[in-house]
């Protein structure tokens, strides 16, 4: 069917076909129809390795001999410790300068698409961590946290909506989650670096760790240049040749059953018809009509990572030393823990397209906050009586939480956030989402340090109460807002939240996209903009 001059009927038509055939694709048939998305992904998202790596970093430095004696204070018994106030500066650094990031990233991804976007933040990068690298003092690191701080935002925007963009329906949760995956990689590679320079009485003990975040970018702006762009964003621009040659680069030509124009045509159809519920892509029409109910779902979806104790987690280095345990097996826990975290995620793509992301949260959050309670219940007599066996009982829960969370909440969190917004504002969603969770997170990183700081509050492991609390709030949010989005197109879900179905009634609930039909008609754009989608030269189906 030539698409020239088609009717709206004509345009359902084949977006129905793309649907149904998005609902059809089993895993393996989507891996071998989607082989190069699946890469392109992959090299977009190795630029969030950077942000756990860092995230890592700072927080474990603190339980670093060399690293407290170069930036801490000097204590009555001989020892150094870097104060609670410096502790929180330091981790907000980064996230501070996100803030500015996330907005820099949401707007320059909408003007220049993700691949520029990207490039950009990859070249600016090393140049910051020069500062990291030779601050002469703890003020000139804090400095260098923040800027450090702007390029990781601009990660954070752009790849969780680029994964989702090139992605068909049953390869999302994989691809997205993988986010969490990078993270958590980041932290590993963290920890094993710091523990192989833990013994270094010298500058190298901390500089070298610095050091090796010049590695990341070289290589990924090379691959970030030849990935192609997402084909909704040139949709977006209306430059629909240029997203079927985007779209042709991502899919496998041996695919001859594969037809680009029913898929750009279902991309066509979702953005049009959002352009209509709201035409409005500023900021404040994420807070507007049905999209302000998606706008709050995400906004949770992120802060559900730090109510679940990820700040927690980032000091878990500085808590098992705090709880009782030698610094050597302190850093050696925390590589356990990411080891098993890494296992977690690989373990949730299992889980993820069999029981569903809104099943796993639920599960993930009651679990982690029974294991906070316990936690902080042995706190009581290890404050009091500090033994080894209740130091590595308390550690032991720490690592277990680690791997539920990253079983569940930490990779289904980014699935979520990716799937719930509309096409049209997903960028912008997803900035203020994250927004919110730098906030929330400077909050965490706040009060994390003077839980378990001995000069501060002294919590120690008795902040497993807080952080179970801090769990239950989370669980009753999910509970009543978070919908199941599993196996449901953009289109599909845009009508879902149109037709106001209670976030439990989402699976059930059957909608198609012929309800389109009674929204008003596409107009003069569709007559415009619908006769790009078949040229001569790019015949019905794969054209090579």
């Amino acid at each position: 069917m030539d698409l020239k001059g088609a009717s709206r009927q004509d345009l359902l038509i084949k977006a129905e076909e793309a649907t149904n055939q998005e609902h059809e694709l089993t895993l393996l048939q989507a891996i071998k129809l989607y082989p190069k998305a699946v890469a392109w992904s992959v090299i977009m998202f190795a630029a969030l390795v950077m942000d756990g790596y860092d995230t890592k970093l700072i927080g474990s430095l603190f339980a670093q001999p060399a690293f407290q004696k170069a930036y801490g204070y000097r204590q009555p018994g001989g020892s150094y410790q870097i104060s609670a106030p410096w502790q929180t500066g330091l981790n907000n650094g980064s996230n501070v300068g996100q803030l500015l990031g996330l907005v820099i990233g949401g707007t320059l991804s909408e003007w220049l698409g993700f691949r520029k976007t990207m490039i950009i933040g990859l070249f600016v990068a090393p140049c910051l961590v020069f500062v990291q690298f030779f601050a002469p003092s703890i003020g000139v690191l804090q400095a260098a946290q923040v800027l450090l701080g702007l390029p990781l935002g601009m990660f954070q925007t752009v790849v969780t909506v680029y994964a989702l963009e090139v992605m068909p329906v049953c390869l999302r949760s994989y691809l997205t989650s993988y986010n969490n995956m990078c993270w958590v990689f980041g932290q590993f590679i963290a920890s094993g670096v710091l523990r192989g320079f833990l013994h270094f009485e010298n500058p190298w003990a901390y500089r070298a760790p610095f050091a090796i975040q010049w590695f990341w970018p070289i290589p990924l702006v090379i691959g970030v240049y030849f990935a192609p762009e997402s084909p909704w964003w040139l949709v977006r621009q209306n430059r629909l040749e240029d997203a079927k040659h985007a779209l042709r680069r991502l899919t496998s030509p041996r695919n001859v059953d594969f037809d680009i124009n029913k898929s750009i045509a279902l991309m066509v159809l979702t953005t049009e018809h959002e352009s209509e519920i709201n035409s409005s892509t500023h900021y404040s029409a994420c807070f507007k009509g049905t999209d302000l109910r998606r706008t709050i779902i995400v906004i949770g979806c992120y802060c559900m990572q730090v109510l679940s104790g990820s700040t927690l987690r980032a000091y878990s280095t500085y808590f098992f030393e705090q709880a009782g345990l030698p610094t050597e097996q302190a850093f050696n826990l925390s590589i356990v823990t990411y080891g098993l975290s890494l296992a977690g995620v690989l373990l949730s793509w299992l889980l993820m397209p069999h029981i569903g992301r809104r099943t796993l949260y639920l599960w993930g959050l009651l679990t982690i906050a029974v294991m906070f309670f316990i936690v902080g219940g042995l706190g009581i007599p290890q404050a009091a009586s500090p033994r080894t066996a209740l130091a590595w009982t308390i550690g032991a829960f720490l690592i277990v939480s680690a791997f539920v969370s990253n079983v569940t909440v930490g990779p289904v969190s980014y699935s979520l956030v990716a799937e719930i917004p509309s096409s049209l504002l997903r960028s912008k969603s997803v900035v203020i989402a994250r927004f919110t969770y730098a906030c929330l997170n400077i909050i965490a990183n706040v009060i994390t340090p003077y839980q378990l700081n001995p000069t501060a509050w002294n919590w120690g492991a008795r902040a497993g109460f807080f952080w179970g609390g801090a769990c239950t709030l989370g669980l009753l949010f999910t509970y009543f807002f978070i919908p199941e989005p599993k196996d449901r197109t953009t289109a599909e879900l845009d009508l879902l939240f149109e037709k106001k179905v209670s976030a439990r009634r989402f699976p059930k609930t059957e909608v198609h996209l012929s309800e389109v039909e009674q929204e008003s008609s596409l107009g003069e754009r569709e007559q415009i903009g619908l006769s790009q989608l078949t040229s001569p030269s790019y015949p019905e189906g794969r054209s090579t």
